[in-house]
């Protein structure tokens, strides 16, 4: 996919990746959109990690800029009995951000679970004091579906995370579908 900001593409994560992706993680920028805001220690993400590849129920990929590894896309809780699953993605050098990049990844991950995996529901939980990713979302066809109040603790404070989803016939009727 060519964006704004250079060509973006998307790679399965790989054993290769841990140290990098630990990095990320533990960046200020990422954790605070993240349900954790404790440091990570190499223990911790060697057991997270070790545990998403063979599990049928998770898909990870790195997103690239022009070859440069810049951020993280997943799919998680996949049920293939009841066709939908969650999604969520970061984007870890700030210099990519409000380039394209994140839009991008939408509609991957978007095509992804509406071709490849054939689900019927992709859905999503951002926090609420994350306005901008509230509005991609929005702005792709992801209606809110409501609000878990004071449902994590982030830096001490409890904050309300915004549910959301789309459904296969909202994604197929609009543009996104056929946008190569």
């Amino acid at each position: 996919m060519t964006e704004r900001a250079g060509t973006v593409s998307f790679r399965s994560m790989r054993l290769d990746d841990i140290t990098l992706i630990h990095r990320w993680r533990n960046l200020p920028e990422v954790a605070t959109y993240m349900y954790t805001d404790h440091q990570i220690s190499e223990a911790e993400h060697a057991r997270w990690f070790g545990s998403a590849f063979g599990d049928e129920a998770r898909r990870y990929w790195v997103i690239e800029l022009d070859g440069e590894p810049v951020g993280l896309a997943n799919l998680y809780d996949i049920s293939l009995p009841q066709k939908r699953a969650y999604w969520a993605f970061y984007l870890a050098d700030e210099r990519v951000r409000g380039r394209g990049v994140g839009s991008a990844t939408e509609r991957f991950v978007m095509r992804y679970a509406f071709d490849d995996l054939a689900l019927d529901k992709l859905c999503c939980e951002v926090l609420a004091t994350n306005d901008g990713v509230v509005r991609m979302h929005e702005r792709y066809g992801f209606h809110v579906d409501g609000t878990l109040p004071k449902h994590v603790i982030k830096y001490g404070e409890r904050v309300d995370v915004i549910t959301m989803s789309l459904l296969r016939d909202e994604w197929a009727a609009s543009r996104w579908a056929t946008d190569a």
